[in-house]
């Protein structure tokens, strides 16, 4: 196999932060030798992260063994994982807020054999619902689950509600009560005057939130998964870590 030198769009803050988090990992698990470096191991995770490359050019690339590779990479996304905000942490933030924006995103996965709990009759494809606040993501649930019933399920809705945060939303959180407001239900041309402003401000609000998930899937990984459905979760919480690293 070809290698070629490459480049990725981080700053190196990233990668002393990933190498950082990596060599107190080490001294915790008490490891004596590894074939990479936690600089070279981070750069790796890295890659795999933003990039979406599979492992076969990444363990070509390193000099490494297949299982090798995917092993380094698995153990980077875990200790990363652990560093993104809980429910509770996002809480007490968005506590702070003058408001906070709620949306749920669809990561794509490959076809498995039990798809049909994972396949979006709205997105016609197989994926996971994450349900994502600016501050916090979900645990990754089946592409089948609708937004409101995944944020119920995750307690979201509580959770905004305890702490009085009013919270913007669109179509797919109508009914969801508490501090959560949708946009008016029915047609446009149905709405009266007062109705159609207030549903243009309310576009303008969510679009925050849409931009908000852009940049998270500037991780290219998460445009097309293709690990286990058990993985996706911790791989959408190292993500989101990294993210709000890059954005602090």
């Amino acid at each position: 196999m070809l290698v070629y030198p490459s480049g990725l769009d981080l700053s190196t803050s990233v990668l002393r932060l990933v190498r950082r988090e990596l060599a107190a990992h080490r001294r915790r698990i008490g490891t004596r030798w590894r074939r990479l470096t936690c600089a070279c191991q981070a750069l790796l995770a890295l890659a795999h992260l933003r990039c979406g490359h599979t492992f076969t050019p990444l363990a070509a690339g390193f000099d490494l063994g297949l299982a090798t590779a995917h092993r380094y990479v698995c153990e980077v996304v875990e200790v990363l994982a652990v560093l993104a905000p809980s429910l509770h942490e996002g809480m007490t933030v968005a506590a702070t807020k003058a408001f906070v924006i709620l949306d749920g995103t669809l990561l794509p996965i490959d076809r498995i054999a039990a798809g049909r709990p994972f396949y979006s009759g709205t997105h016609k494809k197989h994926s996971m619902n994450v349900q994502v606040k600016v501050i916090w993501a979900s645990p990754a649930r089946p592409g089948a689950v609708h937004d409101i019933k995944a944020a119920r399920a995750h307690g979201v809705i509580d959770a905004l509600t305890a702490v009085s945060v009013p919270c913007r939303a669109d179509k797919a959180y109508q009914g969801a009560d508490g501090t959560v407001r949708g946009p008016y239900r029915g047609r446009w041309d149905k709405l009266s005057v007062g109705q159609q402003a207030v549903h243009r401000s309310h576009a303008q609000i969510r679009a925050l939130g849409e931009q908000a998930m852009a940049a998270l899937k500037s991780w290219r990984l998460l445009r097309k998964l293709r690990c286990s459905t058990n993985r996706i979760t911790d791989i959408v919480r190292a993500v989101l870590a990294l993210q709000l690293a890059t954005s602090a």
